[in-house]
Parts: C-alpha cells; structure tokens; sequence
C-alpha cells in the first residue's frame, strides 16, 4: 500500500462517518488514527452532542463488531468480563463472555461506573486480554474501546483516577455544531436511518495494511527532539504538578507517525507534532490548580509556542 491510498482510505472513513456526525472531521481523524495506532479514547463532552451516535457510525464505517455498555454504580466487573456458569446439561462450567469481547466498545459514562469496575477495563485496554477465574481469553483484534464522560455532571460520579487517564491513547471533545451545521442536522431526516445506510469502506485486510503501514513512517532526529522537548518542559513547568510520562512519549510519536501518514507522507514534520500533541497530552498533565481539561490543553499550548521548531528540510 502506498501513502497516498492511506490518505484515501481515511478520507474515506471521515467523509462517512460525517454524513452522521456534521462537522467534526477533525475529531473523526483523530479517532480513527488511535484505532490505527491500537489506542483508545476518552470523549468528555455536555450530553447530547452525539458521542454514542459517533461511535456507531465509525463502527459500521470500518466493518467491525461494536456493542454499547452503559456504566452505572450498580455494575460489577463480571458485567464486562462475563462469567463461568454451571450448565446443567453437560455437568460442568461454562464461560460466557462478557460485552468486552468485541471489536468496538463505547463505555458510556464511564465515571459512573465504581473504581472497581473501572479498572476491570485495564487489562483488556492495555493487554489485549481477560483474565476470568484464572483463565485468560485473547481479545478480539482489533479491539478499540471509546469511553464517555459528562464534565457538568458530579453527583454520584467517580473521577477517573491519574494511572487510568494514562492508559487513553486520546483525550477528545466534540463540542457543539455551529448555527448552520446544527441547522442542517435539525431539519434532515432522522439520524437513525442516516446510520442505518452506512455501509463499510475499508476492509479488514486494509485496515490491518494500514496499522503496520504507518509504523514506517520516518521521524528525523530533529523532530524526535521537538517531540521531546515539549514532553521535558511539562515535566518542569512549575504550574504542572507532573508531566507526561514515557507512555505518553511513545503514544505522542505513534500519532505523529499515524498523522503524517493520514495526510499521504512518509515522513513527520513538527505540524503533524503540533497537531497531536494537545488530544495525546493534555489529559496526562496534572495542573496545580486542578483545572479543567480545556484549561489544560490550553496551557500545553503556550508551552509549545515557547518551543523552537526545527526548520530543516525534512525530507
């Protein structure tokens, strides 16, 4: 496969989806790049601005299995993992897998979910697998988990704690529609039936071409320093009370590879850095004020423009 046929499987991918979700292909991109890259996301945003109608959309889109599960207080471990029941009619126990065991899965309102529910995602988001009774069960590949947030909502919720945040490939936000974006949505027919239509444009065999494509994409040196530089200063920036971690180093050089490659190169340049750095980052720094996540990416974002940028040509 050559750059310029994975730009246009991406486009592809983010022209469909937009047919669902007006207006935010940027956001799409970035999703469909952590999918690539085998990370996940965290979509914090107010309710009603289509995060759950954007993940389905992006699941039929790629061709793969996708399932919803909605995190309350009362929801155990066991009810994402599944469980080892007796079956009467052979005599022994038998696994019955869990909503995890797909392809795609949205975590809606994940903060609502109790910590110990929360990290019975950890293993399956980071190693691919479960563990049930001491046995342990191969995730399906690929394996993508989005997870929603509500910002404005704190009663009887629980923050997700530092370590957990680490393990999201991306932290995004949908945001609301302009005036005539949101017009159109307003006045078309239903969504639903949008979704419905939606047929899949990449194959499984293109997406896995894609995922070790992008791998080869080349980042000089100067722009590894970039990268690093901007990793270094929140680690001494006096207004965080930590920085990103070599986690986030890694996922920030995986996005800027993914980034280039979805725009048709085979080489990083800083824009693409610059482009991924706020989704990768933002979420991994602890301010001393405690603000928000907004406030967050806004303050990395001074921070890069503090940086010099290498200014070589870099191919």
């Amino acid at each position: 496969m050559e750059y310029s046929h994975f730009k246009e499987h991406t486009d592809r991918v983010v022209e469909s989806c937009s047919r669902v979700i007006v207006g935010k292909e940027e956001t799409v991109r970035l999703i469909f790049i952590s999918f690539l890259c085998s990370g996940h996301v965290l979509l914090e945003d107010v309710p009603g601005t289509g995060k759950t109608m954007l993940l389905k959309a992006f699941a039929r889109t790629v061709g793969s299995g996708f399932k919803r599960i909605q995190f309350t207080p009362d929801l155990l471990p066991s009810d994402l993992t599944g469980i080892n029941f007796y079956n009467q009619k052979t005599g022994e126990f038998q696994f019955r897998e869990g909503p995890l065991f797909t392809n795609i899965v949205l975590a809606d309102e994940i903060n609502r979910a109790t910590p110990r529910t929360q990290s019975s995602l950890l293993e399956a988001m980071e190693e691919s697998q479960i563990t049930v009774d001491g046995v342990t069960y191969p995730m399906a590949e690929p394996f993508f988990v989005m997870a929603t947030q509500n910002p404005v909502e704190s009663y009887g919720t629980f923050p997700l704690p530092e370590a957990q945040l680490d393990r999201f490939f991306m932290r995004l936000s949908l945001g609301y529609m302009t005036r005539e974006q949101e017009m159109e949505v307003v006045s078309r027919p239903s969504t639903a039936d949008i979704l419905n239509s939606l047929e899949p444009v990449v194959s499984p065999e293109v997406i896995r071409e894609m995922k070790e494509l992008y791998t080869k994409v080349r980042v000089q040196k100067d722009v590894l320093g970039y990268m690093m530089d901007i990793v270094e200063k929140t680690r001494t920036e006096s207004r965080f009370v930590t920085g990103v971690s070599t986690r986030g180093a890694i996922a920030l050089y995986k996005a800027s590879q993914a980034m280039a490659a979805s725009l048709g190169r085979d080489f990083v340049i800083p824009e693409d850095v610059k482009a991924a750095a706020p989704w990768v980052l933002s979420h991994r720094i602890i301010s001393r004020g405690g603000e928000s996540f907004e406030d967050a990416r806004k303050y990395l974002g001074q921070i890069m423009e503090d940086i010099p940028v290498p200014m070589e040509n870099l191919r």
